[in-house]
């Protein structure tokens, strides 16, 4: 197996798929290649088991500056728009409500500020205050088994896309695949890169690929094959695994999902609940976050790739060192080891699930066994900090994509963004029709005065 491309992309998840899409449909691009080493697309991170299935749009993500927000919901509306467009019949997402949950005074004061004050509500026209009576209309066993007397308040919207990115992922692909200029690769290892005169050569357990533009979007791989190539030596990994515990009963306890309040300072999600995206009457609670050594969840033998991304070098270790330090994020670390440990996990974890659902008990949850990916934390080695931002390193005709959270809900944004720099990489043969794919995309959302009800109470019977 060889070819002449002019661009090829390697990585098959959610945001190599996205970029097939974009370049393939939207650009007059000749020839373009996606190359994934697993035997199908979007089966590590992207799977629907190994992330929280949410589209991420900056309304109920209280960790999220106002500009962040601005940022990141363009990105979720364009996502969203492809789903409106191309899944009317809800087998890739649902729609469900959704809402952040602040109970006692203090949470209270901080959504009510967050609301009024910071200009959230301004921001998100569908996202509006509900009190203990509405929460309870929306998400009954929210509020049963709850303090009568302590004060609640949610901030809800009705845009609850509940994703699974692994079909999304083949979707993007199968779109992609009905040009006539676009080839696919599955079951074939990246081994090599090399840059030449015209681009780069790429060799692979099956062959060699030739181009004259290359994306990576490998995940944790994309940092250790761009220090392969000499980028990225100021940055290391701090590879965060998630996993969830599951409630499995007959008619499901959310209907759509819930978040807690953000602990300051961390750069995970908070604790929250929904709904399973194929089957509602599993309930999701989650992620946890704990350090892990690997690049990919459960796979021993990405030690190593770890490992060579790591350096084992001063600057790697001082970095670990000042970010595990803090009074804050130390403790979460710590815990966060405990849930994994059978029975003594559910115990610790209760605690966080009754926050969401007070009438959970103990023989109610477990952990979702197999469930869960790892997400790539970007440390830059110069500050000795986390980097809380998406990593991108754009070279000579290359680019490689580190995507932590919210990768997957910004897929198409970054997608649009990496086609500028493609058609930048070669030359003014080529062009992108924005208009055409916005379009496609966020032309088919639906804003606030689409609908004359703002509120979603539960899922429909197509969405289960």
């Amino acid at each position: 197996m060889s070819g002449k491309y002019d661009l090829v992309i390697v990585g098959g998840g959610i945001s190599g798929a996205s970029l097939l899409y974009t370049t393939a449909k939207f650009t007059d691009i000749d020839s373009i290649a996606l190359i994934e080493k697993e035997s199908e697309i979007a089966a590590i991170n992207s799977h629907h088991t190994n992330n929280s299935q949410t589209l991420h749009f900056g309304d109920i993500e209280t960790n999220y500056t106002l500009e962040k927000a601005e940022e990141v919901k363009e990105a979720a509306e364009l996502l969203a728009g492809y789903l409106e467009n191309h899944d009317p019949d809800r087998e890739m997402h649902s729609k469900r409500s959704k809402m952040v949950l602040g109970v006692g005074d203090e949470e209270v004061a901080e959504l009510e500020e967050r609301y009024e004050d910071e200009g959230f509500g301004d921001l998100f026209p569908k996202l509006r205050p509900i009190g203990r009576e509405e929460i309870a209309e929306l998400e009954p066993k929210v509020v049963e088994g709850r303090d009568p007397n302590k004060e609640m308040l949610a901030l809800q919207t009705p845009d609850g896309y509940v994703v699974d990115y692994g079909e999304t992922s083949k979707s993007f692909v199968d779109e992609a695949r009905e040009e006539a200029n676009v080839d696919v690769y599955t079951g074939t290892e990246v081994t090599d890169i090399t840059p030449t005169l015209d681009g780069y050569t790429i060799e692979t357990d099956r062959g060699r690929f030739d181009c004259d533009a290359t994306v990576v979007a490998a995940g944790s791989h994309s940092l250790q094959m761009a220090k392969e190539l000499g980028y990225g030596q100021d940055k290391v990994l701090l590879p965060i695994a998630g996993s969830f515990f599951l409630a499995d009963t007959d008619d499901g306890l959310l209907n759509g999902k819930v978040y807690t309040l953000q602990m300051k300072k961390l750069p995970f999600a908070a604790v929250h609940g929904d709904a399973d995206v194929h089957d509602g009457s599993i309930t999701r609670f989650g992620p946890t976050a704990k350090l892990v050594p690997t690049l990919e969840r459960g796979r021993i033998s990405t030690v190593k790739d770890f490992l060579d991304v790591f350096g084992l070098n001063a600057a790697a270790f001082l970095s670990y060192a000042n970010i595990l330090s803090d009074r804050i994020l130390l403790p979460y670390v710590l815990r966060n080891l405990l849930y994994d440990i059978p029975e003594v996990g559910r115990k610790q974890f209760l605690p966080h699930v009754q926050k969401v659902v007070p009438t959970v008990e103990l023989e109610d949850i477990e952990r979702a066994k197999g469930y869960g990916g790892v997400r790539p934390q970007i440390v830059d080695t110069k500050n000795k900090s986390l980097d809380m931002g998406e990593a991108k390193i754009v070279g000579d005709d290359i680019i490689f994509n580190i995507t932590p959270s919210p990768g997957a809900s910004t897929c198409l944004k970054n997608a649009m963004r990496d086609t500028h720099t493609l058609l930048d990489f070669l030359g003014d043969d080529y062009e992108f029709d924005e208009e055409a794919f916005r379009e496609e995309t966020i032309g088919h959302f639906p804003r606030a005065d689409d609908s004359d009800d703002p509120k979603v109470v539960a899922p429909s019977a197509d969405d289960d």
